[in-house]
């Protein structure tokens, strides 16, 4: 996995008789070091001895010419390569504007300083090419031109208000400080130099994006380490590259457009790959055997999928990437709004596992002559399915992915109706019976599945919704729901004196008692837009809470869960137990599964 491990002096990784560059991911994350950064590594270099440790870089060598110019991709530590690049150069352009007559041992310091940073036979090329993002490569060729160091470089309009520029500029105030203290400028200078070349770095070297991966994986002190997502678009952009020549920004872009399907969350980005492979892994075992993909060996599978054909495999990851952000609610199934609630009902009972399944549905729709119609049976199938595997845990969650894997492999091998028959006889035949999900709704659902508990309460609710009456319980307004479960009995630790006089006639042992055993139960919840306004109220307040208006947010709200409750005027334990016993029945009739 790892080629070389080695403590090396910044001396020796800009070695001016090496033909080694150092290129950045050309989509590499931005430059994102500040002034807090800078100063950092500046005084670093300052106060300590020679030789002072600045950490470390991962490089991937993939050269297979040692006659040729080495080229290594740097995945990590491209902030401190980038920043101390910027020092040199800053440095070097300090140098010229002391206007002091050099001897011969000095011009010979600034000339090899010079080729720490362009290679000496081809001085056209720089020791490090940065990123492009944010203009990152222009700004600092553009530096490097400010610097005296580069001969040709474009200027890119407002560099000075990004950091590569901002940084050069902030060492060369530095230096100037340092050397207006300084008795003898060309000697603080030879010094400054001297610390930065003595300065060491453990460069480690590996031979592939997924020893890179495995390593970012086994060391826990690091930063911000590039992602599984970062290392396939980065071996995907350079296998694309190599294949088509200067039509990178395209393929970049077309990249983009997956991740925008997928959304910004990483989690979610990373879950696509692999259930996309786990879903058409019949299909790519000629390329890729690998029985079920993790999160470890991710970069595995992907660099062989890459490495057979880029060109396609980008293709078709827009292309399911598209059909993913339907699944999963990032858009809207075209022409079946239905079928868009449905798979929005599937994401809020957790059925996430099952998305693999519908990913190759989606993309063989008219092969396996599949209607919307058919969709929106086995979403709805699905649903029932995970509201009652949530609920009992049977299957077991490390069983799903292998049950969806094994219906998408023989869902291609039947068409329309067959293929929902052959999901409901599955599923039905690995799901909990009715009478283990009765026990498991009947008991501190709250308590031990909070997800489950707050859709069975909604999915009551939109039962019995009309279009006048249709309230979205989902909605969300910062990260927290709008709508959220009230407990009628307090779950609080301390029972208000009311409540320990309607619930145990004045006995505060009884009461903890019965908060213990039935504050939980689903017949003790409802849902309420005005949650943290109840709270510890006694059940008269809850009842008749009314806002500033006069409008009833208590159990007055016209809610179907509160009904009953508005016309309450008391709560016991007996009242919990009956609650129970009527809701739990509403949710096992809304999610009973399909005889077979």
């Amino acid at each position: 996995m790892i080629k070389s491990v080695d403590n090396y002096p910044v001396s020796t990784l800009f070695n001016i008789e090496a033909a080694v560059v150092y290129n950045i991911p050309r989509y590499q994350r931005e430059y994102t070091w500040g002034k807090i950064q800078w100063d950092t590594l500046f005084e670093d270099l300052l106060e300590n001895d020679p030789s002072y440790f600045l950490g470390s870089i991962i490089c991937i060598n993939q050269s297979l010419d040692s006659l040729k110019i080495q080229e290594l991709e740097l995945v990590d530590g491209q902030q401190r390569m980038t920043t101390l690049s910027l020092l040199m150069a800053a440095i070097y352009k300090c140098y010229g504007n002391l206007e002091l007559t050099l001897d011969m041992p000095q011009q010979i310091e600034l000339y090899n300083l010079k080729n720490k940073l362009i290679l000496k036979n081809s001085p056209e090329l720089t020791r490090l090419t940065p990123q492009v993002q944010n203009n990152n490569q222009q700004d600092y060729f553009w530096v490097l031109k400010q610097a005296g160091i580069l001969e040709n470089a474009e200027h890119i309009s407002n560099a000075g208000n990004r950091r590569v520029l901002r940084a050069f500029r902030h060492f060369c105030r530095r230096i100037d400080d340092v050397l207006y203290q300084a008795t003898d400028q060309l000697a603080a200078l030879s010094e400054l130099i001297d610390k930065v070349n003595t300065a060491t770095l453990v460069k480690i070297e590996v031979a592939s994006h997924s020893d890179a991966y495995t390593l970012f994986e086994s060391l826990n002190n690091r930063g911000v380490p590039l992602t599984a997502i970062d290392l396939i678009k980065n071996k995907l952009l350079a296998k694309l590259e190599s294949d088509d020549a200067g039509q990178i920004d395209k393929h970049f872009n077309n990249w983009m457009k997956v991740l925008a399907y997928l959304g910004d969350d990483y989690g979610i980005q990373e879950r696509y790959f692999r259930q996309y492979y786990n879903a058409f892994k019949p299909e790519l075992k000629h390329i890729v055997s690998v029985p079920v993909a993790t999160k470890s060996n991710l970069i595995h599978i992907y660099e062989k999928l890459i490495a057979n054909d880029a060109s396609s495999f980008l293709k078709t990851m827009m292309v399911h990437a598209n059909l993913y952000a339907q699944i999963i609610g990032n858009k809207e199934v075209p022409d079946n709004p239905k079928l868009t609630g449905l798979l929005s009902s599937l994401e809020n009972i957790q059925g996430v596992p099952s998305y693999l399944l519908l990913l190759l549905l989606f993309s063989k729709q008219e092969t396996l002559e599949l209607k919307s119609e058919h969709f929106e049976k086995i979403v709805t199938l699905l649903i029932a399915f995970f509201v009652r595997r949530n609920t009992t845990d049977t299957p077991a969650t490390r069983d799903l992915t292998k049950i969806f894997m094994s219906l998408s492999d023989e869902a291609t091998k039947l068409k329309g109706d067959a293929i929902y028959d052959l999901i409901c006889k599955s599923l039905v035949n690995v799901s909990a019976s009715d009478e283990d999900f009765i026990k498991g709704l009947s008991g501190n659902l709250y308590d031990d599945n909070k997800a489950v508990c707050r859709f069975a309460l909604c999915a009551i609710e939109e039962s019995v919704m009309t279009r006048e009456s249709t309230v979205n319980l989902w909605a969300i307004e910062g990260k927290q729901y709008v709508w959220t479960i009230e407990h009628i009995f307090p779950q609080g630790d301390n029972i208000p004196e009311s409540w320990v006089n309607m619930i145990a006639n004045g006995d505060k042992e009884l009461a903890q008692t019965y908060k213990q055993q039935y504050v939980h139960y689903l017949g003790n919840l409802t849902i309420s837009g005005y949650n943290s306004t109840l709270g510890n109220k006694s059940f008269e307040e809850k009842r008749d809470r009314t806002n500033r208006k006069g409008n009833p947010v208590g159990y007055k709200n016209g809610l179907y869960l509160n009904s009953k409750l508005a016309s309450e005027t008391s709560w016991s334990v007996d009242k919990i137990k009956n609650r129970t016993e009527l809701l739990v029945s509403k949710v096992v009739e809304l999610f009973k599964l399909p005889s077979i």
